[in-house]
């Protein structure tokens, strides 16, 4: 009995960390870079439709957790305006964890970054759109 006890123990170890994995894994979605043209605005629903620059259009909703920057918050963004949104696809839709207009300028960008030049630069990562 007593040399079937450490194979027991070791089983129910790993089905507890595959447990808690696959628990976890859900919370980590990717984040997603896009740049597009704000077509609509809606402030009831706390959502904003962009075009992105191969023409495709996103819905994103913003939270209390969206950054703006150099972006006077949600009530500043406006038809036209040409953007950058770093966002989530969660189960409700996609959610904006970031959003600054286009054309440079921010403190927390790279040096190599060239904001969707539509060049597919080196420094365009796997999720830019």
């Amino acid at each position: 009995m007593f040399k079937k006890r450490p194979a027991l123990l070791v089983t129910t170890a790993l089905v507890g960390a595959l447990a808690i994995g696959l628990i976890a894994a859900p919370a980590q979605a990717a984040l997603r870079h896009v740049d597009g043209t704000v077509i609509s605005k809606n402030g009831d629903n706390r959502t904003f439709k962009i075009r992105t620059q191969t023409g495709n259009r996103l819905r994103i909703k913003v939270n209390g957790t969206t950054e703006f920057e150099r972006i006077a918050g949600f009530g500043a963004l406006h038809q036209g305006m040409q953007i950058e949104v770093d966002y989530l696809r969660t189960d409700s839709g996609l959610l904006a964890k970031q959003v600054e207009p286009q054309g440079g300028g921010g403190g927390d960008d790279s040096g190599g970054d060239d904001h969707g030049g539509g060049g597919g630069g080196a420094d365009d990562g796997p999720n830019h759109t």
